[in-house]
């Protein structure tokens, strides 16, 4: 791990290879680990593949004043670029919540970034409505505003994440999570670290102001990058079907793709890392 201060916090990050910059962010109870297949993919390529630890997770510092909103994730993401050294010909790639920050970063600073791939977490403007069966689906987002949750989550070795991990998984043979799940329950055992994984939840899905005129994170999601970019969906994550992802590549600039994963769900850079890897490759290639 090497570490750099951006945006006021101190991040803790693993790197591999020279050239321009590709920035990694991971999601929730996940770590940098998630980009091992990726990164030295990334490297020979001619980037340079930084993943950090997300504020809150450690080994990066909890955020003094606690915040986690998307606001700062999104500053976060665009201050590493300027401490890492990133110009005009960095990329930025992330996942759940590091998608959630990599689609905010994109359109806050695109001169930052010259292309984008996000997985698992559709523009806002294409997520699913909350049907019955999403609602149930995305329960976690609920049940996480409670103040028990922090003690639920964390009961027999976080079994919630277990069941959590295997909930939103998909069925591609010869998948093994295990030993990213162990990472990211590692990165979230100190009670402050799991409050603030909780956090991003409750600050930026709060149940007053969310879907209302009043929700502050809706705005930072509202627009679409002008970047080309690449989005990947598992066949297995109901948040998005065929169609709907025909539609987001439509509204995406030139020379976006998008692609659904046969059998994957909700942890594409390591449930499909093969796939994966060279779709981004090619996507990445000049």
């Amino acid at each position: 791990m090497h570490h750099v201060t951006a945006n006021g916090i101190d991040f803790a990050y693993v790197e591999h290879g020279d050239g321009p910059l590709a920035l990694l962010l991971h999601g929730m109870a996940e770590t940098p680990r998630v980009f091992r297949h990726l990164m030295p993919v990334l490297a020979e390529a001619g980037y340079r593949a930084v993943a950090p630890a997300m504020r809150g997770y450690a080994p990066t510092q909890v955020p003094p004043e606690g915040s986690m909103k998307l606001a700062d994730l999104i500053a976060d993401a665009n201050a590493l670029h300027d401490e890492l050294g990133g110009d005009e010909n960095a990329v930025i790639i992330g996942t759940d919540w590091g998608a959630y920050t990599t689609w905010g970063a994109a359109t806050a600073a695109p001169e930052r970034w010259a292309k984008v791939v996000a997985a698992g977490i559709p523009p806002l403007r294409f997520m699913r409505p909350l049907d019955p069966e999403m609602i149930h689906k995305l329960g976690h987002f609920f049940f996480f505003q409670m103040g028990v949750a922090d003690q639920i989550v964390r009961q027999d070795d976080f079994a919630y994440f277990d069941w959590q991990w295997r909930y939103w998984s998909g069925t591609k043979p010869g998948a093994d999570l295990a030993s990213d799940l162990e990472a990211g329950k590692n990165a979230l055992r100190e009670p402050e670290n799991l409050r603030m994984a909780l956090e991003a939840y409750r600050q930026n899905f709060p149940i007053a102001t969310f879907g209302t005129d009043r929700w502050e994170a809706g705005p930072l999601l509202a627009e679409l990058p002008a970047q080309p970019t690449l989005y990947l969906h598992g066949t297995e994550d109901p948040s998005v079907d065929a169609k709907t992802l025909a539609d987001i590549v439509a509204a995406l600039p030139p020379g976006s793709d998008g692609v659904m994963l046969d059998g994957v769900g909700h942890f594409p850079f390591i449930e499909s890392p093969e796939e994966v890897n060279e779709l981004v490759r090619a996507f990445l290639a000049p």
